[in-house]
């Protein structure tokens, strides 16, 4: 079972995460919290994953996820917001969010995303703008930049950072690719190292600002 908490300063979105996430045979919502309440909870449940409001009035999801990084068994952390242009987005990413989620996401879509996080892929709104790419990624790193950077990447390094960009954790990059899962460990090492990020998010937003994604790769989870 995947253990899930849910963070949100609204009653209607912790019980509609939950009856949605819930009704998934693999799916165990451990709680539906406040801000307030989160640090304590995740202490206390361990949760895999933690779907985290970007915005509450009583305490800043910011200001969470940097306490729940902070643990030495830290889960999984997707942010939610409720628009892809929000300015605290990049702020997360940087901070170790493994994506983020609009609140307004296909509940069909949901589970699927959960599992995602849980594998260790990574979940990107289909609505992300180019505004939250700017935002993210350092002045320096624009299409021209980008494109020089995966450059450096041998033609099964680039194979494994698109499918590292749809979401894929290494089982399933391997199994995809025909590797083992310790060789797609090796290779996204060496992607990371020529690319000069330290996240697979990053990596996926340079993928895209580089032109690697198809339409078909960019909609849902990266």
């Amino acid at each position: 079972m995947i253990r899930v908490l849910v963070v949100d300063d609204e009653a209607l979105v912790r019980t509609g995460f939950t009856h949605i996430l819930q009704t998934a045979g693999d799916i165990e919502v451990v709680a539906a919290v406040h801000g307030g309440q989160a640090v304590r909870t995740v202490r206390e449940l361990q949760p895999d994953v933690v779907l985290l409001d970007i915005r509450m009035p009583d305490v800043d999801g910011l200001t969470i996820l940097a306490e729940l990084r902070r643990m030495p068994r830290a889960p999984v952390v997707a942010m939610l917001t409720t628009f892809d242009t929000d300015e605290y987005v990049a702020t997360a990413l940087r901070s170790g969010a493994a994506g983020f989620l609009l609140k307004d996401t296909d509940p069909e879509q949901l589970p699927h995303l959960v599992r995602t996080l849980a594998e260790g892929g990574t979940v990107l709104s289909s609505k992300v703008t180019r505004l939250v790419v700017d935002g993210y990624l350092d002045s320096s790193v624009r299409e021209l930049a980008a494109v020089r950077l995966t450059a450096r990447l041998t033609e099964r390094e680039r194979a494994v950072l698109v499918l590292m960009a749809e979401g894929l954790a290494n089982p399933d990059i391997g199994e995809r690719l025909h590797l083992s899962t310790g060789t797609v460990k090796g290779h996204v090492t060496s992607v990371l190292g020529k690319l000069r990020v330290s996240s697979r998010v990053q990596a996926a937003l340079i993928a895209e600002r580089a032109g690697l994604l198809g339409p078909s790769q960019e909609e849902g989870a990266r």
